[in-house]
């Protein structure tokens, strides 16, 4: 890690989804709460293995992203509803979703007492606050490490910053994002646009994988963006030199990658100026109170009071008087 000021942002939804699956912690009333104390245990362990200066909470708003659904209906649609991984189920699945909703607002109530960063916005994902974050003049000169699991931000990877991984226990960093792809960070948004994404339900190039996209497309690789112009005039180039398909595949579906392109980017996040006043305006003045009291008072409340908490404690009091 660097020696930079430090400033952890945190897809927290992404994070969400994974405590509330895996860990089966249930109440006193016999009530699943591991989406609660999931995240908390997440976010202690990160407190302890990234000592952040700053902790920044990006959650999706209400509704996903209203402009790239309006780019493709399709956008995120198909996926299985989420549930919980047991092997006896004791909630319906209209229970489980019921107390899914309720866990994730008990997890905001809980980060409230928290001094951390707290941003969430109607119709927005928090892909694009997270790249706004990143690019903020108030972090400037600041390591910025992204917490998630999503590839979606490996575009957003430079000199000061990286992605961690929780899942996958793996630091993405420039280095390491092109020797694994040899892809440089400002050309991935526009690699995946001509492979797809099909957990968005994004379709792509037949037949195209990172693997192949990096090869036969050595430009990508080049620490310049490539425009799709530019990607577009090497393809037609390309097709009229060899057989091999993918430089015709991308010429025939040219709208499609430039779709999929507008709908991945993250280098201009699709955020108003509203919203962009007012991330500015709460990262230039945070709230940064640690209200220990009503956390416990929660904890124990909710059941899983008697947990070693003293990481989350510790690094709560340090970032409060920060």
């Amino acid at each position: 890690m660097s020696d930079k000021k430090r400033v952890m942002v945190v897809d927290q939804l992404n994070m969400f989804f994974r405590a509330y699956i895996v860990d089966p912690s249930l109440s006193s009333n016999g009530q699943p709460i591991g989406g609660i104390k999931g995240c908390l245990k997440i976010l202690q362990k990160l407190c302890k293995d990234i000592k952040p200066d700053k902790i920044v909470i990006c959650w999706d708003g209400p509704g996903g992203s209203a402009r790239r659904k309006a780019m493709n209906k399709g956008y995120k649609s198909g996926r299985k509803p989420l549930r919980l991984n047991r092997d006896i189920r004791t909630l319906s699945e209209e229970q489980e979703r019921e107390n899914k909703a309720w866990q994730q607002l008990r997890v905001i109530e809980y980060f409230n007492q928290l001094p951390v960063i707290q941003l969430m916005y109607p119709g927005i994902e928090a892909d694009d606050v997270i790249s706004y974050v990143c690019s903020s003049k108030e972090y400037s000169g600041w390591q910025k490490v992204v917490v998630s699991s999503d590839k979606d931000f490996f575009q957003l990877v430079d000199n000061e910053t990286i992605i961690y991984r929780p899942t996958q226990k793996e630091v993405v960093s420039c280095l390491s994002l092109k020797e694994k792809f040899n892809i440089s960070p400002q050309n991935f948004a526009l690699a995946r646009a001509i492979v797809g994404d099909p957990s968005d339900n994004l379709d792509g190039i037949k037949g195209a994988g990172l693997k192949t996209v990096a090869k036969r497309f050595p430009l990508l690789s080049e620490d310049n963006s490539v425009t799709l112009d530019k990607l577009i005039e090497y393809s037609s180039d390309q097709a009229e030199n060899t057989n091999i398909k993918i430089y015709q595949n991308v010429l025939t579906s040219s709208d499609l990658v430039s779709r999929n392109y507008k709908m991945m980017q993250l280098y201009t996040p699709m955020l108003d100026p509203g919203t962009k006043k007012n991330i500015n305006s709460i990262l230039e003045r945070p709230d940064l109170s640690f209200n220990k009291t009503e956390l416990k008072t929660m904890m124990i409340g909710d059941g899983f009071g008697e947990y070693n908490w003293n990481e989350l404690y510790s690094t709560s009091k340090r970032l409060s008087i920060y």
